[in-house]
This record gives structure tokens, sequence and C-alpha cells, in this order.
């Protein structure tokens, strides 16, 4: 009769121990607000940290789009182009517009606006805009990372 008991108790217990596992792996759902307050966390963090905060984003195989130029593969090479965000002259932003999911809920993606300010070689200010996408992507830790990350300029939406 004890080892009955004994050998229901370790089954329950097996039980409850492996269906707190299967619910503590099973990620999250994400929504396409996710992605939003992400973009959002992005700007913040790369206000703050710079270049070394905007990176900390990206996967480690990463592609940027820049605008006019070729494409740049890897994070390493992307973060040596992103300098620019560690001059405190330099002031980048952006509004996420729009963001999905797909159905698998392992890759989406943001599109948006952007404003750059800084300042000319004669320390005038300047302003540029633009629009930007970023494809994020679910990492095997759970966490969501910039893919590919494009952006052109745009007219100055006030101008229009």
């Amino acid at each position: 009769m004890k080892s009955w008991l004994i050998i229901a108790f370790v089954v329950i217990a097996l039980v409850a121990v492996g269906s707190s596992r299967l619910s503590a792996a099973d990620p999250a759902p994400v929504t396409a607000e996710t992605l939003r307050k992400l973009e959002v966390e992005l700007m913040k963090t790369a206000a703050a940290r710079g270049s070394q905060g905007y990176m900390s984003y990206y996967a480690d195989d990463a592609v940027e789009l820049p605008n006019g130029a070729d494409a740049i593969q890897g994070k390493e090479n992307i973060s040596k182009t992103m300098g620019f965000l560690d001059n405190k002259d330099n002031q980048l932003t952006w509004t996420p517009v729009y963001a999905d999911i797909s159905a698998s809920g392992d890759l989406g993606y943001t599109y948006g606006t952007f404003e750059f300010r800084s300042k000319d070689k004669d320390g005038k200010p300047t302003i540029g805009h633009g629009k930007y996408t970023s494809i994020w992507k679910r990492q095997k830790d759970g966490s969501w990372k910039v893919v590919l990350d494009m952006g052109n300029d745009s007219p100055d939406p006030g101008k229009k």
C-alpha cells in the first residue's frame, strides 16, 4: 500500500513539474504592439547609450540597407557605420506607424517615419526626414532582434 502511495506521489509530482516546465518554456504571445514597444525601447536605448545601445537590438546576422548605398551584412559591419549616434549633436528619433507579426509568431515588421537632427560643417542645425522598415525575428532565447533594417530620405512632411 505504501509503495502505491509513493508511486502515485512521484507520478503527480512529475506531472506537475512537467506541466510547469511546458508553460515556462512556451514563449509569451507576441502581438504587433510588442514590436511597436520594442521600436520605442530601441530608440530610447540609442538615445541613452548611442551606437552600442542601438546595436544591442540587432541580430548577429542582420542586414542594413542604407539609403543610396550597398547592403551591409552582419552586426559587426553595421556597427562600424553607427558612430554618428555617439555624437551628442546628433539626434535620431522615429515613430513606428505600423507593425505586424507572422502567423507563426516568430517574424514581424515595423515601419514608420524618422527625423535626424544634426549640425552641418559650419555648426548650423539641419533636419532630415525619412521612412524606415525594420524586420524583427524571434531568437532562440525568446528575445526579438532586428534582422533587416532599411531607411530612405523623404521630403520634410511640413512642406507638402
